[in-house]
């Protein structure tokens, strides 16, 4: 028996989640000549909010139930003017899709006209080129594959291959995006929504077929300061609701304050947005109307500024790698060992101080790679490593190491020939052939495997069990060796910030002594709380 065909909202969700996963990339294109912050981010949070609305819909929702989500949730949810003309092509798919019986090759049809009459509608200046002209094309293109007789399938993937196809076209209609050697943002935004949408719709998997339709034109990001004072300062936005609210009306009075105007909705509640110098007379005219919220004001020319940073940030890092890695640890001396391995970034932490998931997040964000691993040093980090991958604008993997000479180990063991999973099995392997012990000094009384346990007593635990207490790290350090020595072959040994260089020397050279089968290494590991750490493999 077949599978079912996924459902409309699964596909809206997977095509909400395809654009998450190239939003940086949306971004990046985004060189208009009006700056209104990141395309890519704007068109994402009005799909999130989309998202947000069909997770509070019942288990099985009807068709009509789902548009309404769909249109409820884009409106509230728009932000910028990418976002606002998102709703409204939505607006106009759902006007269609609400009351057909099943979605076939002709509703896709229809409903891509109503969508591409919508959204002109509610630009007073429509500018070819735009995601405006890929809402057309893919109209047209619907239209024709369903007068030739094609099947639902045939008819999704002409509309996913025409999008693509008119945002390759887009410069030859826009100079600017000619001159900057890019293709519009709104539009190859639109383009992955599309192909998110038709894969799953399909049961494809989404990955593979996102990374064969990249736009074909040689894309070329520049800085570039596009900001001319002339311009008005303020991307205002917000949401008015009221009582007989007039659409007209406010569409006149806001582009007599400014330009880039856009309102959207209905009679009961209207997004609007707006470029202005004076959004608080926007604003204050609005609350005469009705009631405002979800209020955004942005500094337009502050938003230039700090993209263009960004951009100049990239370009001087160079192309991405393809895999980065991220470590906790805390001490210069293990930071150092871990960038010497290959480690981009060293997020300070581990026992008693564990990082956060944002710590996580941003640390990733600042490696130049197309996916990030991260080695958590510890078993209380691994989970809050995971959920790193869930709000990461790219791919994130954790390989599980439970301490800093495992993520050693792992590191070791990459492979930059292999692939993504042979990588993470390799380093897993790999970590899991290190032994590894702490040494550090008793804070209260207690008892456990090493017996009764004072306060102030030097302790070395395995496995997160205290296996021995004694006066000294000398002693308590042969007892552990011992222990996690057997088949063993290397000892590396990292003094804490509390053990001078003499002292861990004066260490290796006893313990060598004792363990002439292993060869002995020492580090200056600089970390708090463990004065020693072990490990054998």
């Amino acid at each position: 028996m077949s599978e079912p065909r996924p459902t409309a909202a699964e596909s809206i969700r997977a095509a909400a989640a395809a654009l998450a996963d190239k939003k940086e990339e949306v971004n990046k294109l985004n060189v208009f000549p009006v700056p209104d912050g990141d395309t890519g981010t704007n068109m994402s949070l009005t799909m999130d909010a989309v998202v947000t609305a069909l997770d509070n819909l019942p288990a099985v929702p009807a068709p009509a139930e789902v548009c309404q989500a769909v249109t409820h949730g884009s409106l509230m949810g728009a932000r910028g003017n990418s976002g606002v003309i998102l709703s409204q092509v939505l607006r106009g798919l759902c006007e269609i899709a609400a009351s057909a019986a099943i979605l076939g090759p002709a509703t896709v049809a229809e409903a891509l006209e109503r969508a591409e009459t919508v959204a002109y509608q509610a630009v007073r200046k429509p500018v070819e080129g735009t995601m405006l002209t890929v809402v057309r094309d893919t109209a047209h293109a619907a239209r024709a594959a369903v007068d030739a007789g094609a099947d639902l399938g045939s008819v999704l993937d002409r509309v996913v291959a025409e999008a693509f196809a008119s945002v390759e076209r887009g410069p030859e209609l826009l100079p600017v995006l000619k001159e900057n050697g890019v293709v519009d943002s709104g539009g190859y935004g639109l383009a992955i929504l599309a192909q998110g949408f038709a894969a799953r719709l399909a049961g494809h998997e989404l990955g593979p077929v996102l990374a064969t339709r990249a736009p074909a034109v040689a894309l070329r990001v520049i800085p570039e300061d596009d900001w001319e004072d002339q311009e008005h300062l303020y991307c205002t936005e917000f949401l008015l609701f009221g009582n007989h609210l007039n659409h007209d009306e406010m569409l006149d009075y806001v582009s007599s304050q400014g330009g880039s105007e856009l309102v959207v909705g209905d009679e009961t509640a209207l997004k609007i947005h707006v470029h202005t110098d004076h959004p608080d007379q926007v604003l204050a005219h609005a609350l005469t109307l009705g009631e405002v919220a979800e209020v955004h004001v942005n500094n337009m020319r502050r938003q230039t500024a700090e993209r263009n940073a960004h951009l100049a940030g990239e370009a001087e890092r160079g192309p991405r790698k393809a895999i980065g890695f991220v470590a906790v640890a805390a001490g210069q001396g293990l930071s150092d060992i871990l960038r010497s391995l290959g480690v981009d970034e060293v997020v300070s932490g581990g026992q008693t101080m564990n990082p956060s998931t944002a710590d996580l997040l941003d640390a990733a964000a600042r490696v130049n790679a197309e996916t990030v691993f991260i080695l958590p040093d510890n078993r209380n980090i691994i989970l809050t490593a995971q959920q790193v991958a869930a709000v990461s604008d790219r791919p994130v993997r954790v390989v599980p190491t439970v301490s800093v000479p495992q993520a050693f180990s792992a590191m070791l063991a990459f492979d930059p020939e292999a692939d993504i999973d042979e990588n993470i099995a390799a380093m897993t392997d790999a970590a899991s052939l290190v032994r590894t012990g702490e040494i550090t000094t008793a804070i209260r009384d207690a008892t456990g495997k090493a017996g009764r346990i004072e306060a102030g007593q030097v302790i070395g635990i395995v496995d997160h069990e205290v296996e021995f207490a004694g006066s000294d790290v000398a002693e308590v350090a042969r007892q552990l060796v011992d222990r996690i020595a057997p088949g063993g072959e290397t000892l590396t040994l990292l003094g804490g910030a509390d053990l001078d260089e003499a002292q861990l020397e004066r260490l290796r050279d006893e313990l060598a002594a004792a363990h002439p089968e292993l060869e002995v290494e020492a580090h200056c590991g600089g970390q708090p709380v463990y004065t020693l750490i072990v490990s054998v493999e």
